[in-house]
């Protein structure tokens, strides 16, 4: 089914929506849970999460491409779920590791005062990652946005680990030097 007719379902309240989107984008979902929470059971959770959420938040949203807001909606449940996962229990993991690399490239959290900065420092973020090379953009939003290990980008793209940890040690630093210089500490 078309995504926007899949989008008037939820505008209805007709509860084939939640059914065309499982079908549709399950699976889209289920991984992006799963690599943010490495285990079936609250990936499954997360995605089941994100129904009601869509279902919740339609209307009045009426997002113009369904699978970007899904995967929105199933990366900020999941990511919820890692954090109150983590503070029962503190464990290695890939959302851990991604965000001790990025941590040194982005200002402390608590440096955006207001939501005017806040909305700067995600234009500046978007802008950066739209000016990367196509292969440092894939590697760079592979790692820190889809949470892939070093070992599954170096496998989808034919590269050895290494040179891959060295691609985004590159492009850390061009980040960090970005946000420099638009005056993020």
């Amino acid at each position: 089914m078309d995504d926007s007719k899949i989008v008037s379902l939820y505008w209805d309240r007709n509860e084939q929506a939640i059914t065309e989107s499982e079908e549709k984008y399950g699976e889209y979902c289920y991984r992006i849970a799963f690599y943010i929470l490495n285990e079936k059971n609250d990936a499954d959770e997360s995605v089941n999460d994100t129904w009601l959420a869509a279902w919740n938040s339609m209307p009045p949203h009426r997002p113009s491409v369904l699978k970007t807001f899904l995967g929105k909606l199933t990366r900020r449940i999941s990511i919820n779920k890692w954090n109150n996962n983590t503070a029962q229990k503190r464990g290695g993991g890939r959302m851990e590791e991604a965000l001790s690399e990025l941590a040194e490239c982005l200002p402390d959290k608590s440096s955006p005062e207001n939501e005017a900065e806040t909305e700067l420092l995600k234009d500046i973020l978007s802008d950066f990652v739209r000016s990367l090379k196509p292969m440092e953009r894939k590697l760079f939003m592979g790692k820190y946005w889809h949470l892939y290990s070093v070992k599954q980008l170096a496998n989808a793209y034919g590269f050895t680990q290494s040179k891959v940890k060295s691609m985004l040690l590159r492009t850390r630093k061009k980040l960090k030097q970005r946000l420099t210089e638009e005056g993020f500490e």
